[in-house]
């Protein structure tokens, strides 16, 4: 990719404060003649329009990557091995946090980028314009999600204005439904694509998702927001939903297992992925964006020496006493989910593929004949169970010290205690030892390695010896999620049985008991007062674990105080969550120098709460 020799987005700069170049447009636009070509000229020409693409799907990437702004401070996650709470966690953040503000500028870099596509595109390039519009408004459904109402601009900025005022949810949520259904109805889009492009299945995904927003945010009212109550004012935008993504899920039924689905050789083809942002090792798109991801080393524990055979951990985002008490017997996605059996590596052995915690997708060998270095078990599983699984595999547990350097462990979380489980030198397991330390508290000992990784972005090509960088694509829009957006729309549309039928498809798939009628459901963490909307969160937990999606979901549907309350270790009360006004922070801050660099904001445009 040739680059720019002047920065033409001043104006970008002044409203977004980007802090790097990579986050605008830069280039030197030369003929083959080496004569330098005026931008508007460069910028409709293909390699132009290809570079506002290029830099539109970077500024993905950091958005796909943000982990703490869109899973901390809520009912699933939390840090470990003595780990403090992060600003969001326990809702200190400020208008000056960074990471605050990179999402932001991430956002707006996005915008900016699609809006040149758009811009530029003419008659001759009209897929350009489809991809901008969707890429528009994907922008501004996570920007709204965070923020709130924010500036809305459909124009590539390169002046030098400062004035951008702040753009009502309506108009905004309406003006990207407006570009999705021109996306949907574009000759130039194909129906669904598996490289990373635009897709009409990803738009009518997104479209759904965007009429969901729409109805909470603008049609419905906040009545107790500690009790999570409202009332809705119009039904409209929820049956404009739920029929956005039935057209988004039709031809794509749940026939693939959860484990297959997110089997990392099923990426390339998967049927059920609409969009993912793109990781190749050999950079994608264009040369400005390779590089993995770390997404892989945390919603973890800590397993021990990379060295030997285990996965890099951040020891952050691990399961709490909430998320382990989620999953119902049967339930695949808890064994698709987790890493829940590790295997010992062997440091005879020169491929280390073949054993260690890789050998779960690398191996050929029956997984029945390794040796296990970690056992974790769903919290339904009694004792009793528990030690006759072990007991079955007592092979399993032998461990030559010779090969294999750690030593073999399996631990259940069961009626508030952990049990941990050792092994002697012919593989039967000792009295375990037994603690009734609450699963939350991030001060216990290292030792008990509690909780199994996610592995859903596991790369199994990754190199050994330190982090283990993926370069998994990030799913951002999919099917049976798909099908749980349809699962709200109906029931906030006021159709419960078109609501059970698409919550059923997941759960039937899953493996998890059908549900004829909101009383068949039966977890341990069930809070007072307990709805189909409580059950649709509750299967988004298990169907989007660790897929960033949680601090959104509980936002927009109003739950965000109630479940931060009931099972956020960092929150004691409803207070916690509010600012010294008593205001509640059921938004982002807008970033100071957002404020301070547009002409069309004040202190008054900030979000309650700061």
């Amino acid at each position: 990719m040739k680059k720019i020799s002047y920065i033409i987005t001043m104006a970008l700069l002044a409203l977004m404060s980007a802090t790097s170049c990579s986050d605008f447009l830069e280039a030197e636009n030369k003929t083959a003649g080496g004569d330098k070509m005026d931008p508007e000229t460069y910028f409709r020409t293909k390699e132009g329009l290809e570079s506002f693409r290029a830099y539109a799907f970077l500024s993905l990437k950091n958005l796909a990557t943000a982990l703490n702004i869109n899973d901390d401070g809520t009912d699933l996650y939390m840090p470990c091995r003595g780990q403090g709470a992060s600003v969001f966690q326990d809702y200190s953040l400020t208008a000056e946090t960074d990471e605050v503000k990179d999402y932001y500028v991430a956002c707006t870099g996005l915008i900016n980028n699609a809006n040149g596509l758009i811009n530029y595109s003419g008659e001759e390039y009209k897929k350009y314009r489809a991809e901008g519009l969707f890429l528009r408004a994907y922008g501004y459904y996570l920007m709204t999600q965070q923020f709130g109402a924010v500036p809305y601009s459909d124009t590539y900025i390169q002046s030098a204005s400062r004035d951008y005022p702040r753009t009502d949810l309506e108009t905004i949520y309406t003006n990207c439904e407006n570009d999705l259904q021109e996306v949907i109805n574009s000759s130039e889009i194909p129906e669904i694509t598996h490289d990373g492009s635009v897709n009409k299945k990803a738009a009518q995904a997104l479209l759904a998702k965007i009429y969901l927003a729409h109805g909470w945010d603008c049609n419905t009212t906040l009545t107790d927001e500690n009790a999570g109550t409202y009332t809705i004012t119009s039904k409209e935008n929820f049956e404009k939903a739920a029929q956005a993504a039935e057209a988004a899920i039709s031809g794509i039924p749940l026939t693939q297992s959860f484990e297959d689905k997110w089997l990392p050789s099923n990426e390339d083809t998967n049927p059920e992925t609409f969009f993912a942002v793109q990781y190749d090792k050999a950079g994608w798109p264009g040369d400005i964006s390779d590089g993995g991801h770390e997404l892989d080393i945390y919603y973890s524990h800590y397993y021990g020496d990379v060295a030997q055979g285990q996965k890099y951990s951040t020891s952050n985002k691990a399961l709490n006493t909430r998320s382990l008490a989620l999953w119902e017997k049967g339930d695949t996605r808890w064994d698709a989910t987790f890493m829940t059996t590790m295997y010992q590596y062997d440091n005879s052995v020169a491929d280390w593929t073949k054993y260690g915690y890789f050998a779960y997708y690398n191996t050929s060998v029956d997984k029945n004949t390794l040796p296990i270095f970690a056992y974790y078990a769903p919290t339904y599983v009694s004792q009793a169970e528990f030690e006759a699984y072990l007991t079955a595999h007592k092979s399993q547990f032998v461990r030559d010290p010779n090969k294999h350097p750690k030593e073999p462990h399996a631990n259940l979380l069961h009626d508030g205690q952990i049990f941990v489980y050792k092994f002697d030198a012919e593989g039967n397991f000792l009295t375990p030892t037994i603690t009734n330390q609450n699963l939350n508290d991030n001060n216990r000992g290292t030792s008990l390695e509690t909780t199994p990784c996610v592995k859903k972005w596991d790369d199994p090509t990754a190199s050994m010896g330190g982090k283990t960088i993926s370069y998994r694509d990030i799913v951002v829009l999919h099917a049976s999620e798909t099908y749980l957006t349809a699962a709200e729309a109906y029931y906030m549309a006021g159709n419960e049985t078109a609501a059970l039928e698409k919550i059923n498809a997941v759960r039937d798939r899953a493996g998890a008991p059908h549900l004829n009628s909101l009383a068949d459901y039966e977890v341990s963490v069930m809070l007072s007062n307990f709805t189909l909307l409580d059950l649709i969160l509750d299967e988004r937990a298990r169907e989007c674990y660790a897929e960033q999606t949680r601090w959104v979901d509980l936002r927009r549907t109003r739950q965000l105080v109630r479940y931060n309350v009931a099972y956020n270790y960092f929150v004691t009360s409803a207070e916690d969550m509010k600012n010294i006004k008593g205001e509640t922070k059921w938004y982002r801050p807008i970033p100071t120098s957002e404020i301070s660099g547009n002409d069309s904001m004040t202190e008054e445009d900030q979000n309650p709460g700061y």
